[in-house]
């Protein structure tokens, strides 16, 4: 903090008071203390709402609200190049407000074996009280303590209920405090469990903090916000970190207009229909041999088959319809097909069924299946080729 600079801009001087009123209550004042551990300067930017401080020199954590500055616990610091990347003692105007970074702190929780770390800056105004900021891997939250209590519905997915809006549970975790500098409003501890559950609703996150020991409840509502706005908000050298992977409550970009959707919509349903077009142009739908058949209720029992007379395939690679139509009743006819091209000998085999069935019963009448059948030959070359139709059939009359 720079010298003779005020906590926060100053206020309007406040009216005169006629004689007897009681006086207007003074401007907070930042209190400086010294480590009772080490010697080192602490100061209290948050006056009497301060419950701990760390020092920064040797980690003590000492009771703020004790005139000796009881030392309540210390800690080694794991990492002495942790350094927070809004240092304490910044101010800036977040949304609208003036705010001082007063505290600062590291928290774990273990999920799947692996451990995840994220940044909390607790920031103070004299005014408007205390407001959090959260960083994981470059995504930040805005948040502030809840102002109503929500409620939890326990379904197949949990859901919380805040102010009206329900949120989705994400993840229920155990949570510890491994890295702490600066002031707090609560008696804070390194390593101390917390039990956190994550509800959200992009952009917004609920959060559930238990504590494992006293059982005390405090639930918070985030903001996803942008590390831009927070940099330009405190006024920061260089740019925030990229953010890596998606938040849990980070929203959707949408970059995209509903005319842009639309647009690309009736320009596919063009092509489509250009596609379809062009298709129908450069086929010639022509039909290259039909026949009837008939086979006698004299037939021999067994395999029956014959060739057909040879017809001409013309034209470019392309697909060959078959269609087949059978007189039957509650019967069926199977027929294996070879496609046969006369110049090459190459074969296309296939087999096809057709069957129909009807009768009634209590519900009415029915019917099965068809009389007519079609098959896509596909890829078969056109150019002038002789073709013929190889069929062996079997009938649902003769293997009664």
């Amino acid at each position: 903090m720079g010298a003779g600079q005020p906590p926060f801009p100053p206020q309007p001087p406040a009216p005169s008071q006629p004689p007897g009123a009681p006086a207007a209550p003074s401007k907070p004042q930042v209190k400086a203390l010294n480590c009772p551990q080490c010697g080192a300067a602490i100061t209290l930017r948050s006056f009497q709402q301060a419950v701990t401080v760390v020092c920064e020199s040797c980690h003590s954590i000492l009771d703020a609200k004790d005139p000796n500055l009881t030392v309540l616990q210390q800690f080694k610091a794991a990492t002495n190049e942790l350094k927070p990347m809004i240092p304490l003692g910044t101010r800036g105007k977040l949304r609208g407000t003036d705010y001082e970074v007063i505290g600062f702190q590291r928290r774990s929780i273990f999920s799947d074996g692996v451990q995840y770390d994220w940044h909390e800056y607790l920031l103070f105004n004299p005014y408007k009280g205390f407001r959090y900021l959260s960083e994981f891997q470059g995504h930040w939250n805005d948040i502030s303590v809840c102002k109503a209590e929500p409620t939890v519905d326990h379904r197949l997915v949990d859901r919380a209920n805040y102010l009206g809006e329900f949120y989705r549970h994400f993840q229920t975790a155990d949570a510890t405090t491994s890295f702490v500098l600066g002031e707090f409003p609560w008696q804070v501890r390194v390593g101390d469990p917390v039990l956190v559950t994550d509800y959200v609703k992009p952009p917004r996150l609920l959060a559930y903090e238990k504590d494992k020991k006293s059982g005390e409840v405090t639930g918070s509502i985030g903001e996803y916000i942008y590390g831009k706005e927070i940099w330009q908000a405190f006024k920061l050298q260089g740019q925030p970190p990229e953010p890596i992977g998606v938040f849990e409550n980070q929203p959707a970009t949408n970059t995209v207009s509903l005319k842009q959707v639309w647009g690309t919509f009736f320009l596919l349903c063009a092509c489509l229909l250009g596609l379809l077009i062009m298709s129908d142009l450069f086929s010639s739908n022509k039909v290259v041999f039909s026949a009837t058949y008939q086979l006698g209720s004299g037939a021999p029992k067994g395999e029956a088959s014959f060739v057909t007379d040879i017809f001409e395939l013309k034209g470019r690679e392309s697909n060959v319809a078959v269609l087949t139509e059978a007189n039957v009743s509650n019967s069926w006819i199977y027929l294996n097909y070879a496609l046969i091209d006369q110049d090459t000998g190459r074969a296309w085999d296939f087999g096809r069924e057709v069957s129909y069935y009807s009768g009634s019963d209590s519900d009415g009448s029915w019917t099965e299946g068809s009389r007519k059948d079609k098959v896509i030959v596909p890829d078969v070359l056109l150019e002038p080729h002789n073709a013929s139709l190889q069929l062996a059939f079997y009938t649902g009359n003769q293997f009664r």
